[in-house]
């Protein structure tokens, strides 16, 4: 074998191995980085934008990962931006994934749930919803 033969032979090894090392290192932290997202909602009750029946007994938002109970909180204010609610909102401690707030019983109207929440990963994550009592269309 010459020397371009086995230059080019060990510059194929040597690729092989950088590829396989790439791959591993990839492989690795792969699930490190999904852990390191945002907690995004999943879904709640009442949903986005429905029209309820009746006053619930709560608002409850399950998102897609455990959150920080004392940096979450959530409100829910009338058309006039006043609170609403229990001011008991809480992360649930048996489901680090739920963020409720109680609610006495509403008149019908629309209304707004804004959540604040830090996952366990430090990343915070906000927003708001409206939903509706019926009687207010």
């Amino acid at each position: 074998m010459g020397y371009w033969d086995h230059k080019r032979c060990h510059d194929n090894r040597s690729m092989r191995l950088w590829n396989s090392s790439a791959a591993l290192v990839i492989g690795l932290l792969l699930p490190v980085t999904s852990a390191w997202g945002h907690a995004f909602p999943d879904h709640s009750e009442p949903r986005v934008g429905w029209t309820v029946d009746k006053s619930p007994a709560q608002v409850r938002i399950w998102f897609d990962g455990a959150l920080e109970p004392v940096f979450s909180s959530i409100k829910v204010v009338n058309v006039n931006g006043e609170q609403v609610d229990k001011q008991d909102g809480r992360v649930n401690p048996a489901d680090r994934t739920l963020l409720e707030v109680g609610l006495p019983t509403l008149p019908p109207g629309r209304y707004r749930v804004y959540w604040s929440v830090i996952a366990i990963d430090t990343h915070r994550t906000e927003g708001d919803y409206p939903f509706t009592i019926a009687g207010s269309r």
